[in-house]
């Protein structure tokens, strides 16, 4: 009686792959703190030492090495994922460098003046040359100028989202979706003409508010909302609609009980998005809520009123250094505003979140 004997098939490997090692896995670190140290040893040799120099030639060093030691070591295939690993950390790092020399440079700026008295205090009384005053008019200016603007906005581009999604077919959707687009590229300044055209027409020139800064920021948030809107209605699954059908729900409680709630997560972020696309605006604001004011101002619909970005434009026109650090505590106010507004969102879109 004879026995067969079956052999297990050989895994599917490749055999030049799998004569190679690996290198240790602290072995990239390690060559990256190398790298800095003898860079900066060699830059400070020949006298000519400086940040950019030195990240640049080490970044270059370290990718050369890492790559030639992974060919030889790992394979080419490892070589090629080191190479396109390393190209993706310094495409990321050389992105974030403004963003994070913009904070540094404004938190360096403008540290010294922020402090409670200057976001107590108005500049009312206060003259151009004086070591006084603060940015609560404008800080006030800016909250309600940019809150009437999101309560005008945001009903109408959701809703206009909702008709896009739900109802719209054919030529008017892409009509309106081709207007839209349109509007996301208006330059600001001719939004605050629009407005100040507008606004002398209905009331007469020289009628400067907060209520026509608001409006004019409305037209600049509009086509935001709208299509960040509706790119996260588009999101929600087309089953759970079906289902919602099936069970003899009409159309509309569809949309305000499963498709808004299922998306209310990336609704909010979108329109926080909106809110910093225009909280920063200066031209608009300049044409239709005026420059000059100096006092707190509440009233949206009477006389001037003051916000951060015009503050800013204000104080770095009249120049002087105590002006200067003024506007520089008046731009880091503005960005932790906007700080604030994103962790918002975040918080909001945590305790939203449909898999909660």
């Amino acid at each position: 009686m004879s026995t067969t004997i079956r052999q297990s098939p050989e895994p599917d490997t490749d055999p030049l792959e799998a004569r190679h090692g690996s290198l240790p896995r602290r072995f990239p670190l390690a060559l990256l703190a190398s790298c800095a140290a003898v860079v900066a040893g060699v830059l400070l040799a020949f006298s000519a030492f400086g940040a950019l120099p030195w990240v640049l030639l080490t970044a270059a060093s370290f990718t050369v090495i890492l790559v030639t030691a992974s060919a030889r070591v790992e394979g080419h295939r490892h070589a090629a994922d080191r190479l396109v690993t390393a190209l993706v950390y310094g495409c990321f790092l050389l992105a974030l460098a403004p963003l994070v020399s913009v904070l540094w440079t404004v938190i360096d700026n403008g540290l010294d003046r922020f402090d409670p008295y200057f976001l107590s205090v108005s500049m009312n009384g206060v003259l151009p040359s004086m070591d006084a005053g603060g940015a609560y008019h404008a800080i006030v200016g800016t909250l309600a100028i940019t809150g009437m603007a999101t309560l005008i906005s945001v009903p109408i581009g959701l809703m206009c989202a909702v008709y896009l999604v739900e109802y719209a077919q054919g030529r008017i959707k892409r009509a309106i979706t081709f207007f839209v687009d349109v509007m996301t590229g208006i330059p600001s300044i001719v939004a605050g003409l629009f407005i100040v055209a507008l606004w002398i027409m209905l009331f007469g020139p020289g009628r400067t508010n907060g209520a026509a800064a608001a409006l004019s920021l409305a037209v600049l948030m509009i086509p935001v909302v709208v299509r960040s809107s509706e790119e996260m209605l588009q999101l929600v699954s087309r089953d759970l609609r079906e289902a919602s059908y099936a069970l003899g729900v009409p159309k509309w409680r569809t949309i305000t009980k499963v498709v808004l709630p299922t998306s209310a997560a990336g609704l909010t972020t979108g329109i926080m998005l909106a809110i910093a696309r225009v909280i920063g605006e200066t031209a608009p604001l300049v044409l239709t809520a005026g420059s000059s004011a100096v006092s707190i101002n509440w009233d949206l619909f009477d006389g001037q009123m003051m916000s951060l970005p015009v503050f800013i434009y204000s104080q770095v026109r009249m120049g002087g250094a105590v002006n200067y650090e003024r506007a520089w505590a008046a731009a880091l106010t503005l960005i932790l505003i906007v700080m604030l507004l994103f962790f918002l969102a975040r918080v909001i879109k945590y305790l939203f979140a449909p898999n909660r």
